[in-house]
């Protein structure tokens, strides 16, 4: 063999080496899941593939959660428990959760049942935003203190879920009962527009660069596309099944969302806006995340008690992951 052919030979099998390792390699962070039915906060070990932790949220019951922006603490909105617009008990705390002491570490009281739902984190100033149904409302919380500092009025009944843009100003309710999207302002705290989307809607999302927002019809299967820049309906997505939660791959190329009653995931070309694959998933798929270096994307299952990993670079299920009763709402919290 001449020495140039030995050389590439070499530097390939070394490039193969090192890819190899790179998709080995552990993720930096941990996957939380809110088990709604076990009443609990689930820690996940993504590289190994097994729920490493669970830790009592002593309420009833978190649906949703989110990771402070240091990674050190989850915060669980306690909901009630009966689903959106369903008779049942009004949730008032989020539990503050230390995820290396696996404990709570603190309780925000909201004073009143007003069922906090959706926790987001501010992208630039770090707050807590929670959608707080039953004000109408999305409630506006200091991280380090635990104390509300405001409220932002969204005039829609049901604002279960919420978006942020990523320059921290603007947030996108989807409102169910009503199949409305609210526009807010988040640092005026007043409503910019509300929406009409459809019947019934479910969850939301943004693109990456929060041109569009996305809201699923809950009457027929398609997601509405919503141009940020109008405040209107500017196209729908047929779809194979109902849709549910969904989120967008980092490179902002793909949306990924969970089709509830089909037991699917859907996989949405954004340039074509047409779906581009579908796989198959144990039932009932909740919410969807993908992991912040865009490798893999996480799938709640809330009838199986499983999180579906999928593989972004070939679009297929490489592996479930044991969860919960009731596994729902989905975060990464970031590693050291």
């Amino acid at each position: 063999m001449k020495p140039i052919l030995i050389f590439l030979t070499v530097l390939g099998g070394l490039a193969g080496a090192f890819a190899a390792n790179a998709d080995e390699a552990a993720p930096h962070g941990i996957l939380l899941v809110a088990n709604k039915g076990d009443h609990t906060l689930g820690l996940i070990d993504p590289a190994a593939g097994k729920m490493t932790a669970t830790v009592p949220e002593d309420g009833v019951t978190g649906h949703e959660v989110v990771a402070s922006s240091d990674g050190k603490r989850a915060f669980v909105p306690i909901y009630g428990n009966a689903g959106v617009g369903r008779a049942g008990t009004d949730g008032q705390l989020i539990r503050v959760i230390d995820l290396a002491k696996h404990e709570v570490c603190g309780t925000i009281d909201l004073g009143k049942g007003i069922r906090p739902h959706c926790a987001v984190i501010g992208p630039k100033n770090g707050l807590l935003y929670v959608t707080t149904e039953l004000e109408n409302s999305v409630t506006v919380i200091d991280p380090q203190t635990l104390k509300v500092v405001g409220t932002v009025p969204t005039g829609q009944p049901e604002s279960h879920m919420l978006a942020i843009t990523g320059d921290g100003k603007r947030g996108y309710t989807a409102n169910v009962a009503p199949g409305t999207v609210s526009v807010l302002d988040l640092e005026a705290k007043k409503v910019l527009a509300v929406i009409p989307v459809c019947k019934n809607t479910q969850r939301i999302s943004l693109s990456v660069d929060d041109r569009w927002v996305f809201t699923s019809d809950q009457t027929q299967p398609r997601l509405a596309v919503i141009d940020t820049q109008t405040n209107g309906v500017s196209q729908w997505i047929e779809m194979p099944g109902i849709g549910y939660g969904s989120a967008p791959t980092p490179d902002g190329h793909w949306l990924v969302i969970a089709l509830i009653q089909a037991s699917q995931v859907a996989v949405i070309d954004l340039a074509t806006m047409k779906v581009a694959h579908t796989l198959e998933v144990p039932h009932a798929p909740q919410e969807v995340l993908v992991r912040p270096d865009g490798l893999e994307a996480y799938v709640s299952c809330d009838a199986s008690r499983q999180i579906a990993v999928i593989d972004t670079k070939d679009w297929k299920v490489k592996k479930l992951i044991d969860a919960g009763a009731g596994a729902d709402g989905l975060a990464w919290a970031k590693g050291k």
